[in-house]
């Protein structure tokens, strides 16, 4: 079967986040002001071939360990969605 692993990573909440400051800083100047704060991340698809969906979800999970996600500095999440 074939699966799109949906996988979001943001920096860990303790680090900062130059990015999402930035980000919060712009909105602010444009007189969005309810903005309180901006976590910046990356969302990354990835389309696979598994005989399950928790196969599909291991293969994910070891592809954000081995090599997408600095698990020093981000954390992440997946959802499976079958094609």
């Amino acid at each position: 079967m074939n699966y799109i692993a949906h996988i979001y990573i943001l920096p860990l909440p303790e680090l900062l986040d130059p990015q999402g400051k930035a980000v919060v800083n712009g909105l602010h100047n444009l007189g969005i002001t309810a903005v309180e704060d901006v976590r910046v991340g990356k969302y990354i698809t990835v389309k696979l071939r598994a005989q399950s969906k928790a196969e599909a979800e291991n293969l994910a999970d070891v592809a954000c360990k081995k090599l997408l996600v600095n698990a020093i500095m981000e954390k992440y999440s997946i959802t499976i969605e079958e094609l």
